[in-house]
């Protein structure tokens, strides 16, 4: 099996690398995780490179990407902040939801928006009691003549609040069965009057922005319904399969970072009169550090022929790969304390964010636990 880059792709991870050591210099990452701002600037670049517009099919504007592509670009984002990674995402995943089930006015009306930047998009599906149990969500939306009246909170709505951003927005239009079968997505613009937002103070990926989401009596035309009514949960699976693939490779990007950060400290940082990283103890530490990364890479590459092929075992290793990655940067951020020692902890160097955006990973796009569960069942196994 070949995973190796055709000359397009590796000219893309090349020309995605300048562009953000250009723009995202460490005082820049540094200035918006202390400010808690969005990456406005990286965005417009993004959009100006045709990074939005990658997977996107070219009837509508798009590039006719794969996921491997994608992969590409989401390791890059990552080696900045994973965090950046997540602003992009958003956007794409949402879009491609919009291109795979919206109508063809739908497509026509927001899609155009998207790929110029005029719009963002985010997605809202958690609750306070509606996390990885999405069948506890309690957020409604009845019909009332030509429009949905909605009632309800959503929670942990990464960049809701971000200038001309789209909220994709999950709720029960149908109460009476399983979300399966009575969930929809509306597409809301987050300056529509009457819409409530709250920014959260997180530990982590503080740039971007998490916010908690109101709706009181909210409403919603009609034609802002993706999908068709109770259609939410086929919207949701049309899409899970590349966000995780691509969060998997985000975190592998942001990994790779940790591992360098730590490395060349390691080779300046001089005790009992030689560099530490001459010590077995230490080398050893970044010995792992890498050897897990590059099993992690491998199951994310591997991952993505499989989705670009259409293979149908694609989920199981997306899931070892969502799993795995997340874990190998966590475990690798919090090596890369150690070896910074006093300095890991001092907010002036970067080893401390890293260590703080490193732990929503196992958290987001599905926990480490859910993602158990997930490949215990696809083995055959009924887990409870």
């Amino acid at each position: 099996m070949d995973f190796a880059f055709t000359d397009e792709q590796n000219a893309l991870r090349d020309s995605v690398r300048r562009m953000m050591d250009r723009i995202a210099t460490p005082e820049y990452v540094r200035r918006l995780d202390r400010e808690q701002a969005y990456p406005y600037e990286l965005y417009d670049a993004w959009v100006e490179m045709g990074l939005l517009r990658l997977p996107f099919p070219e009837v509508y504007g798009g590039l006719g990407g794969n996921a491997s592509d994608m992969v590409v670009v989401a390791e890059e984002l990552s080696r900045k902040s994973f965090d950046f990674f997540t602003a992009y995402g958003s956007s794409v995943f949402c879009g491609l939801n919009v291109a795979r089930k919206g109508t063809e006015e739908q497509k026509q009306a927001w899609l155009p928006k998207l790929l110029s930047g005029e719009i963002k998009m985010s997605i809202s599906m958690s609750e306070p009691d509606a996390g990885s149990d999405i069948g506890a969500m309690r957020t409604v939306a009845r019909r009332d003549g030509d429009d949905w009246v909605i009632n309800g909170q959503k929670v942990w709505a990464t960049g809701a609040g971000a200038k001309g951003n789209v909220l994709n927005v999950y709720v029960k239009t149908d109460t009476s069965v399983s979300y399966r079968k009575g969930m929809s997505l509306f597409l809301i613009p987050n300056d529509t009057p009457g819409l409530k937002l709250r920014k959260l103070e997180m530990l982590g990926r503080r740039c971007v922005g998490t916010y908690e989401i109101f709706f009181d009596d909210f409403r919603v035309p009609s034609a802002q319904l993706v999908g068709g009514e109770n259609n939410g949960w086929v919207c949701v699976l049309a899409g899970l399969q590349i966000e995780r693939l691509t969060s998997a490779a985000g975190y592998i990007g942001a990994t790779q970072a940790v591992i360098d950060l730590a490395l060349q400290y390691a080779k300046d940082r001089k005790q009992f009169g030689r560099p530490i990283g001459t010590f077995q103890a230490i080398g050893h530490m970044l010995a792992d550090m890498q050897t897990e990364l590059e099993a992690a890479r491998t199951l994310v590459w591997r991952a993505a022929w499989m989705v670009a092929n259409e293979d149908p075992d694609a989920l199981r290793i997306i899931s070892m790969a969502k799993l795995f990655a997340s874990e190998a940067y966590v475990k690798a951020a919090n090596s890369g304390m150690q070896i910074l020692g006093g300095n890991g902890y001092n907010m002036e160097f970067d080893m401390q964010r890293h260590f703080r955006d490193a732990r929503s990973t196992t958290i987001g796009a599905g926990t480490s636990q859910m993602q158990r569960n997930l490949i215990a069942s696809l083995m055959g196994l009924k887990v409870q």
